[in-house]
């Protein structure tokens, strides 16, 4: 360590950093202790908590977020991958006024259902049909459910590190507390580990549940051969291939299903399909969902006040029609690509131990001189490196997450994007030696 680092300390740095944000946000942290008597911790999303407390935010429009102290805020969290329409887009307003005006809990199909549903069809080569729910995590709930029916076999795979909602938890292994299905973990890019459990297992292995990039995990893409090996042994042992593209069918005109030519058995969906309202879905083959075809005595049940609420279904036909179409899919996931790397070139310029991963409007910023493959690489990041991002980025105007995540949103603009990058280049010439000392610590 350098004489200056050692009058730099990672930790005194982080709590003067704090203190200011403390000082700054008295209305935030007013708000969080109070939140702290009904909520536990304050809180109803885990994710969205960090120390010493998180900002609570009064509203929105476009691209920006006002917080309750007054501070505004250019959003490149994008409600993790929710927000991509950003938060005050007219037609999307416009599409939830006329469905509170037409009335809402119905009590019966609608036609938006419909249109959506042909539109989603239409828009993913693997989907055949499709039944709404409610968020990511039911969607992938329901999708396993459909598998271990159809194959009439019990186990699933998944792999570690994943996230596939709140009851699908693999960060560190198998979460005692997931749904209670006997599951196996894969090592993710490491396709002759899978081969192997997926032959061995193959008997009693419904499914293989996987983000062809995963998200929570540090934005971490699977290698295209990876894909394919794992589509090749699913069809021969007879597994269904299940993609979490919850948060990924963005990144193409058919997501990365379409863009690596993978076509998955079922694929799960979720986020900013509904414009910005609550939204998930599973869908595949017609042979797998017509096992929920109400008219077949043998049908699957499956209900949910809220499957076809109207608001969600005119704002996602809104989202996929009008705002959202391929060819915006496209640009939008090479905007985002030239955009990492802008962000990868200033940490390479300085020979800085930084890397970003992601593919197109989906990234993650970590400290660590690997690339970024697997999610072993991601947990040997010093978390006290990610609090010092997000607290100098937030004092910079710009709101990020605590793990240093970033998912773009269409109403940023080339202004926002500039100056993100010029906040970032100083973050980096001003705490890169704190880094580089830090991480390269860690390694010995």
């Amino acid at each position: 360590m350098t004489a200056r680092a050692a009058n730099f300390n990672l930790d005194s740095v982080l709590a003067e950093l704090k203190e200011t944000y403390t000082n700054a946000n008295p209305l935030s942290a007013a708000q969080h202790h109070l939140a702290c008597e009904s909520l536990p911790g304050g809180n109803t999303r885990t994710v969205l908590h960090f120390d010493p407390h998180p900002l609570t935010i009064a509203g929105g429009s476009g691209a920006t977020l006002t917080d309750i102290d007054g501070h505004r805020y250019t959003d490149f969290i994008g409600e993790y991958t929710a927000g991509l329409f950003g938060h005050s887009h007219p037609k999307i307003i416009a599409a939830v006024q006329a469905a509170l005006g037409e009335g809402i809990l119905l009590c019966g199909p609608n036609r938006h259902e419909q249109r959506l549903s042909a539109l989603l069809c239409e828009r993913f080569d693997s989907i055949e049909r499709l039944r709404f729910v409610n968020t990511g995590t039911e969607a992938n709930l329901m999708a396993v459910t459909a598998a271990r029916a159809f194959t009439g076999k019990t186990h699933i795979m998944a792999f570690d590190g994943a996230y596939h909602g709140s009851v699908f938890l693999y960060a560190n292994g198998i979460s005692p507390h997931n749904a209670p299905y006997p599951t196996m973990l894969g090592e993710y890019n490491n396709l002759e580990h899978a081969v192997g459990l997926i032959r061995q297992h193959a008997n009693e292995l419904a499914c293989v549940l996987i983000e062809p990039m995963m998200g929570t995990a540090g934005a971490i893409p699977a290698q295209p051969g990876f894909l394919h090996g794992l589509r090749e042994v699913c069809s021969e042992c007879g597994v269904l291939l299940i993609f979490d593209e919850v948060m990924t069918s963005r990144l193409s005109r058919g997501g990365l299903q379409y863009h690596h030519a993978v076509t998955p058995d079922i694929t799960t969906l979720g986020k900013y399909i509904g414009g910005g309202m609550t939204f998930g879905a599973f869908g595949g083959a017609a042979s797998i969902m017509d096992q929920y075809d109400p008219r077949r005595p043998d049908c699957l049940p499956h209900a949910g006040t809220f499957n076809n609420n109207v608001l969600t279904m005119m704002a996602g036909c809104v989202a996929l029609e009008e705002l959202y179409t391929a060819d915006v899919a496209e640009h939008f996931t090479q905007q985002g690509e030239l955009f990492r790397q802008r962000l990868q070139q200033l940490a390479d310029d300085r020979s800085l131990a930084v890397k970003l991963s992601g593919v197109g409007s989906l990234m993650n910023i970590h400290f660590s001189r690997q690339p970024v493959d697997s999610p072993q690489v991601v947990r040997k990041v010093d978390p006290r490196l990610r609090e010092l991002l997000q607290m100098a980025m937030l004092a910079a105007g710009f709101y990020v997450g605590k793990s240093g995540y970033l998912a773009l949103m269409l109403p940023l603009t080339d202004d926002d994007y500039d100056r993100f990058v010029q906040a970032f280049a100083s973050f980096l010439d001003h705490y890169g030696e704190l880094i580089d000392d830090t991480v390269d610590g860690s390694a010995q």
